[in-house]
């Protein structure tokens, strides 16, 4: 072992190998800098090749729920944060989501889209936000009564659903791309189901270790979600539910990975 380590990291210095039969007190100071040298390579010789900590899980469990906060999140007015077992059951179901999504990824990438669906390149911006929030909401059109329009969906004005046949197509630069695209989007709009619905399925999609511009976007999703939650007047706007899953989220990517069954729950 000691000699593949030395094969791994050559010395720097001409140091003359460490007598272990030599006289050296570790608890006085070295007299010159080849005495200092010397006793370093003796501590280093003490020291085992492998250190196992021994940690006991039961302790752990105890103490996974936790309060977090997160940097410039406007806390939830009186009787709109949801319950820790409300928390906890969306996290679960977020974990599995990601999993599943992970060891399916390449089988749902073979299935075939349709014609209809063209995706945008990486870098259009603009061609992106049409693509998942579809063009009514994009060019900010009001509703279309659903009396004068066939009763088929057309996916250009609603916008495309994140299928698992779609996601499973982006690679990770894409993934943050789109999500960097739809949270600048929600930056200066207002919240709607499509924008839901792509930003849980992209955080889906995310692999840990998450880069640092992935955290980056992902507190400026919550930041922004606290922002519109705090400005709701009542608690059974359609809207309370999907901004606390979204801020729940990102506390529990920001602290834990879901990849190692362990979460640090949050009341929000």
């Amino acid at each position: 072992m000691k000699s593949d380590v030395e094969e791994l990291m050559p010395r720097l210095l001409p140091v003359e190998t460490c007598d272990t039969g030599e006289d050296f007190n570790l608890n006085e100071p070295p007299r010159n800098p080849q005495e200092y040298l010397r006793q370093v390579q003796l501590e280093a010789s003490l020291c085992p090749d492998v250190v196992v900590a021994k940690i006991d899980p039961k302790k752990l469990r105890k103490k996974q729920s936790v309060n977090v906060s997160l940097t410039g999140c406007e806390a939830a007015p009186q009787g709109f944060s949801p319950s820790l077992k409300w928390q906890r059951q969306q996290v679960s179901n977020f974990s599995e989501i990601r999993q599943s999504i992970s060891k399916h990824r390449q089988h749902w990438s073979g299935h075939a889209l349709d014609d209809n669906v063209l995706m945008p390149k990486q870098d259009a911006e603009e061609q992106w936000k049409k693509f998942c929030l579809g063009e009514n909401v994009y060019l900010n059109s009001p509703p279309i009564d659903p009396g004068t329009e066939d009763q088929g969906l057309d996916y250009v004005k609603v916008g495309f659903p994140p299928f698992l046949s779609i996601v499973s197509r982006l690679n990770q630069a894409t993934i943050s791309a789109v999500l960097e695209y739809l949270i600048n989007w929600f930056e200066e709009r207002e919240f709607v189901p499509q924008l839901g619905r792509w930003l849980y399925a992209l955080l889906a999609c995310l692999e840990k270790p998450l880069l640092p511009e992935a955290h980056s976007l992902i507190r400026q999703l919550a930041r922004r979600s606290s922002e519109v939650r705090a400005n709701l007047e009542s608690q059974e706007d359609e809207r309370l539910s999907p901004l606390n899953l979204m801020i729940c989220l990102v506390a529990s990517q920001e602290n834990l990975s879901f990849d190692n069954h362990i979460y640090i729950y949050i009341y929000i």
